[in-house]
């Protein structure tokens, strides 16, 4: 019998359901067993995680990495360094590029940029107007998913009619493929942007006037709505009001397949940032009043939102300060501080482990097709997993972020309980002892090919906590089996 490839030793494993001490086995890409510690036996390598939690890897289903076309603010090896040194081991890739992901050449282009990737990752195809009779295409060529721009945002794609919509929700519908909606309407805020811009208005407070909330509300009611009729499973990007809330839940109660993330920055941040921040908070939707931040953190706790993600969006410091608010870039940074942020809240008792494990890798795995090979820890699943330490605290520094080219977030100076170690991408390290592994450049592959292969064997795929203090083998082997 071969030995182990790897052994996690003496570690604290975090899921969905609970935490145990156990060590895990890794044979090849995946979790060859789970076990009660001391009982799996020797590994050709052995990596001693006293004092860590190990938990799955994240899956971040909203970044933007920004080749081609704007590659001066990030590429592929620099937003997927970022992610492995944040414990982020999956991440799904926004289609507002130039030119956009909106044809099957634009995608295969893309597929060939994202070579240098060092985690897996998935590929947004986009839903416009003018491309419903490439979206066939698009699925054929590897699109993980698809987003669909209800407003502007970086790019300034046209917003699809409501029919083209529809009509593109039909087609998507037929292939189970998750739609993820910035679910902004765009009429509301180009009406309201031009009375402000006209009146010289350009202050960071401008931009949140220009986006009430009704412009999440309307638009979420009516993505809701066309979700319901064709059946398509969809995605409500980026929440950051609680008014938005009531037509995700309302959806959600009557059976339609509709779920919803939110960002740590309008889980941590609010109007009373804008004058310490100045431009660099701006992101679409903006960060919004306070009182928003307790109505999205309830959502967390009932389920309503199942999704934490970062909206990565890089610019270069010199986009983000132009202090002329709607030239400012949108967004920043986010991949590398997801974990951190996170963890920290889970100290300050916002969450707890568990719900953390749940929303930033359990639930974006099975919403996006992803499950059981990503998103848990499991024999046969993949051996993504973020070992952390929970009582290390250290202070983001901007300066230190592996988004090289945009260095500048709003959580600078922030301190955080809670340091990623060592993150591995299907049983190799891409990051470890806090350091970005350099072979790791060309590791990550595409995802897309996972939402149509059958579960691995054997695999438990609802496992309990005691289920993973067993020790059964991905080839079927007990230990009993070894030792004889």
């Amino acid at each position: 019998m071969e030995p182990f490839d790897l052994l996690i030793t003496g570690g604290t494993i975090v899921t969905h359901e609970g935490v145990a001490k156990a060590d895990i086995a890794i044979s090849g890409e995946t979790i060859g067993a789970i076990g009660a510690p001391g009982t799996l036996g020797a590994a050709k390598e052995t990596l001693d995680a006293t004092g860590l939690h190990i938990m799955p890897g994240a899956i971040d289903v909203h970044v933007h990495y920004r080749d081609p076309g704007m590659a001066h603010k990030e590429d592929w090896d620099t937003g997927t360094a970022a992610a492995a040194m944040g414990g982020v081991t999956t991440v799904f890739e926004m289609p507002n590029t130039f030119p956009p992901t909106a044809t099957p050449a634009a995608l295969a282009d893309k597929f060939e940029r994202a070579k240098t990737a060092r985690v897996d990752f998935g590929l947004y195809g986009l839903l416009a107007e003018d491309n419903i009779d490439q979206l066939e295409g698009l699925i054929a060529g590897g699109a993980a998913a698809f987003k669909c721009f209800m407003g502007n945002t970086t790019g300034n794609l046209p917003s699809p009619s409501t029919g083209a919509m529809l009509e593109g929700f039909e087609i998507i519908a037929r292939h189970g493929h998750r739609i993820s909606l910035h679910a902004e309407t765009a009429s509301i805020m180009a009406w309201r942007q031009a009375k402000l811009m006209e009146a010289g208005k350009n202050a960071p407070l401008d931009h949140l006037a220009a986006r009430p909330a009704i412009v999440a509300i309307e638009a979420v009611q009516r993505a809701a709505s066309l979700a319901e009729w064709t059946g398509a499973r969809v995605h409500v990007l980026h929440i950051s009001s609680a008014d938005e809330l009531r037509p995700l839940r309302e959806a959600q109660a009557r059976g339609v397949d509709i779920t919803g993330e939110t960002c740590p920055c309008y889980l941590m941040l609010d109007t009373d940032d804008y004058a310490r921040l100045g431009p660099v908070i701006k992101v679409n939707p903006p960060v919004r009043e306070p009182h928003h931040k307790a109505g999205l953190w309830a959502a967390i706790l009932d389920g309503t939102i199942g999704l934490v993600a970062t909206d990565h969006a890089p610019h270069t410091p010199e986009e983000k300060r132009n202090p002329d608010i709607w030239e400012a870039g949108a967004g920043f940074p986010g991949v590398e501080t997801l974990m951190p942020l996170m963890l920290n809240a889970v100290a300050e008792g916002c969450l707890s482990l568990e719900q953390l494990v749940r929303i930033s890798a359990y639930n974006p795995a099975r919403a996006f097709g992803l499950a059981p090979f990503k998103g848990r820890i499991a024999v046969g699943s993949h051996a993504d997993l973020a070992l952390f330490d929970l009582a290390a605290e250290t202070t983001i520094d901007q300066a230190k972020l592996h988004s090289l080219r945009a260095r500048i977030t709003p959580f600078h100076g922030k301190r955080v309980k809670g340091v990623a170690m060592h993150t591995l991408s299907r049983g190799q390290f891409v990051m470890k002892n806090k350091t970005l592994v350099e072979a790791s450049r060309g590791h990550g592959r595409s995802v897309h090919r996972l939402q149509s292969m059958p579960a691995p064997k054997p695999l438990r795929v609802e496992q309990s906590l005691s289920h993973l203090l067993g020790s059964s083998r991905a080839d079927g082997t007990t230990l009993a089996d070894r030792k004889a």
